[in-house]
């Protein structure tokens, strides 16, 4: 039977068997209750998806949640991973090296560094404005929150996919440490420790440190080389003052380094093309012809011989929050932080040992933010409301290295001519916000929110010669042809030229705003079961991309895109408390997707460019359930369902070879219809320990990495089976297990792309093996 329909038909049964119980039997829980486990049933999770504390089962929204042990006995420790959490949430790793997260299928994906995401990341409510950034969010954590949806209306930065929100483990009022070392396949080495307690009386400090040490886990095909070494460092020191019995503070400084390898993509097949896409016989390159293709291994890759592919990327964020209680009722709250991240990285671009394209992206990204709110509520729980500010100021600039031997798509394929894209943006956002929570009867609730958003975009940027000359000849020779007069391109300078073939660094301002909003109905009929339906409208702001522009055009924003969404759901705790059962379904209409794609110039031929499609959409549903049918048994599960479908043609094409005239009725690219993930962990006592037996499988169908339905890009349906094993103690003081991760060493793509003449692709980790100790005090 097919995977998918199994699973489905599980969960089917599993709600219809839930919608025949009768949910009065359990005790309801008041919001707020802190977030317990027990033998009885499932635990109380309290989230701030609404920026307030409240029972999960009180929110009118799709969350994913998980506590900070489940992601260490799961293995998960960055959002990269979060895929075998949340069914609906898709990572790829763009050609150089980007983490793109997507929710529901809306997701954007773009090899620059400094792009606003659709999926936004946060810890403690402080934003990580760009995906680069989030490789340290999972530090130390009380738990995450994976919110489903456009997340704009009270969060800092406007989405359109939905938002991930990490809660630090916090400061204690009493000495509390501890530790987890973990050991596996590779010489794999992870190490994670914190400290916590109290200073003084009123002031509490945590500092927590984890490092990653790995040896290589690629090899050569064709010589005697390895690659994929990981050397990764990240800490944290939160301190917490209660200055009076009203006004309180955290300060967090937050910093990580990483200089580990990047991942070499596997050589699939040779795509020689012509700048010409009606040209019938492109021009083959000698280095390439022949050259052998990837074996199915995992761990078999090629890259550049003589490059050195270690990153050095660093992070460090200073935040302060402060809170001030007004009154019983109504309290301010600041968030001010300030963010910084550097990569120099190096990627190969064509997955063989032929410098046909290599990639060296250097990025500063900063971010200054402030946010100011004010919340209340009237008649105790009756009325609450909030009203807030938002500002942030960032700075985006990269300077992406090339360096190719030639190839058959650029005209001037000398050998080894390197080039410099520059994109350097300045980003000044203003928000104001503000919700209401009412209630209208007995059960009955409206929640709404709303966002005013102004953004202006100053971008400054061109392709330039790499400084030896090499370009800036050729191109101004090419613009004399052109022109009928003399053009002189000076070593260094841009060579994107204008209408008149003069050398020009092109700029450029992208100013919007728009107005984001969300409406709920919340219905209790009886206890323990809410019912809602919401309609929400959010936006992602434009960008400029980091494309090489031979023509000022290409350089032309992609404006914000919208979505509006309709979602109607239930959460329902029954069986004594013993089953949490979830589910959702869900429209989106969908506007503007941004996408790169290209254009087409008279003098040379298909170039790359942003572009949007005017209209799409997406429906599905989703269901996930928590069940403890006896004592020691624990099952998680959680399916979803998602159609993505284009119903408008962008006006520019977005095929870069002109074989595609319409997109209409495909699917997005990385969006599966349909996935799944079950988590079953069974424990028993054994003397003065527990031992425990459990596993985790995670299931997503096939989908594409690109538009057109081109077979070349298909990544194919994968199942992946982790194992794990191990006795803890009761309390939780230790734990130890042994582990296993694709435990069937599936054999499966992340990534599937065509930048010049290769079509190269990503495979993801092999079988890994190892054990993990943990011991709290």
């Amino acid at each position: 039977m097919n995977i998918s329909k199994s699973l489905a038909a599980l969960l089917g049964c599993t709600a219809l068997t839930a919608i025949l119980a009768d949910p009065a039997s359990a005790q309801s829980v008041p919001a707020g209750t802190p977030a317990t486990e027990t033998a009885e049933g499932v635990p109380d999770i309290v989230v701030t998806a609404q920026k307030r504390a409240e029972n999960i089962n009180d929110v009118p929204l799709s969350i994913t949640t998980a506590s900070g042990q489940e992601l260490l006995a799961r293995g998960v420790v960055d959002p990269t991973q979060l895929e075998t959490l949340a069914p609906g949430f898709s990572y790829q790793k763009s050609s150089y090296g980007v983490p793109v997260y997507s929710i529901r299928g809306v997701g954007f994906y773009d090899t620059t560094q400094g792009v606003t995401p659709a999926v936004a990341v946060y810890v403690d409510q402080i934003p990580l404005p760009y995906s680069a950034m989030t490789r340290g969010a999972g530090l130390d954590v009380e738990r995450v929150e994976i919110l489903k949806g456009p997340q704009g209306t009270l969060f800092g930065q406007n989405s359109t996919g939905g938002a991930i929100n990490y809660i630090a483990a916090k400061p204690t009022s009493s000495p509390h440490y501890g530790f987890n070392l973990e050991y596996g396949r590779f010489d794999a080495l992870a190490a994670e420790g914190y400290a916590s307690g109290p200073i003084t009386s009123t002031l509490r400090a945590r500092i927590a440190l984890r490092t990653e040490q790995q040896g290589d886990w690629q090899y050569s095909y064709t010589r005697d080389a390895t690659l994929g070494a990981k050397h990764y460092i990240a800490g944290r020191v939160l301190l917490d003052w209660d200055a009076t019995a009203a006004l309180r503070f955290e300060l967090g400084v937050t910093g990580w380094k990483d200089t580990s390898d990047t991942q070499a993509p596997q050589l699939r097949q040779l795509a020689f093309q012509s700048i010409d896409p009606a040209a019938s016989n492109p021009v083959a390159i000698a280095a390439l012809t022949g050259y052998p293709l990837a074996p199915a291994n995992a761990r078999a890759a090629d890259w550049d011989i003589g490059r050195d592919f270690s990153q050095d990327n660093r992070f460090w964020q200073v935040s302060l929050r402060s809170d001030l209680d007004i009154s019983s009722t109504v309290a301010l709250t600041s968030l001010t932080a300030y963010a910084h991240y550097r990569t120099h990285s190096l990627t190969d671009g064509d997955a063989t040992n032929y410098t046909s394209l290599t990639i060296r992206p250097d990025a500063l990204l900063t971010s200054f933010s402030q946010e100011l709110r004010l919340a209340g509520s009237i008649g105790g729980s009756a009325f609450k409301w909030m009203l807030g500010g938002n500002y942030a100021n960032s700075i985006a600039n990269e300077d992406q290295f090339t360096f190719t031997g030639g190839t058959s798509h650029i005209l001037l394929g000398n050998p080894f001519l390197s080039t410099i894209i520059r994109n350097h943006q300045k980003i000044d956002t203003k928000a104001v916000f503000g919700s209401v929570d009412v209630a209208l009867a007995s059960g009955l609730k409206f929640q709404g929110s709303i966002r005013y958003t102004d953004e202006k975009r100053d971008f400054v940027g061109c392709i330039a010669d790499s400084g030896d000359g090499t370009l800036a000849t050729a191109f101004g020779l090419l613009a004399t042809i052109l022109s009928g007069s003399p053009k002189t391109i000076a070593p260094g300078a841009c060579v994107t030229v204008d209408a008149s073939y003069q050398s020009v660094l092109v700029k450029k301002t992208l100013h919007e705003d728009n107005l984001s909003w969300r409406g709920s109905l919340n219905w209790e009929p009886v206890r323990n079961l809410l019912l809602y339906v919401s309609l929400a409208k959010g936006y992602k702001a434009g960008n400029f991309a980091t494309i090489p522009g031979l023509t000022p055009e290409q350089f032309n924003p992609l404006r914000q895109e919208s979505v509006l969404t309709y979602e109607a759901g239930f959460k329902a705790t029954l069986f004594h408390r013993t089953l949490q059962l979830n589910g959702a379904g869900f429209y989106y209409d969908y506007k503007n997707k941004q996408l790169l794609g290209s254009i087409q110039n008279p003098i040379f031929g298909t170039l790359p460019a942003s572009v949007a499609i005017p209209k799409s959409r997406i429906s599905g549903f989703e269901f996930d359930l928590t069940w403890r049918p006896v004592e020691g048994l624990r099952v998680t599960s959680g399916l979803s369902y998602v159609v993505s479908r284009i119903t408008s043609n962008p006006p520019l094409p977005i095929d870069p070879y002109g074989k595609v005239t319409s997109f209409v009725g495909e699917a997005f690219p990385y969006t599966p219809k349909w996935q799944g993930s079950t988590d079953i962990e069974y424990g028993i006592p054994v003397g003065a320990v527990r031992a425990f037996v459990g596993g985790t499988a995670t299931y997503r169908s096939s989908t594409y990495s690109n538009f057109g339905e081109n077979p070349l890009f298909l990544l194919d349906g994968r199942t992946l089976l982790d194992l794990r094993a191990g006795v803890e103690r009761p309390d939780g003081r230790w734990r130890f297990q042994i582990w296993g991760r694709n435990v069937t060493n599936k054999y499966y793509f992340t990534q599937t792309s065509r930048l010049t003449d290769t079509v190269l692709s990503y495979a993801g980790m092999p079988v890994t093996y190892g054990a993990t100790f943990s011991f709290r005090y």
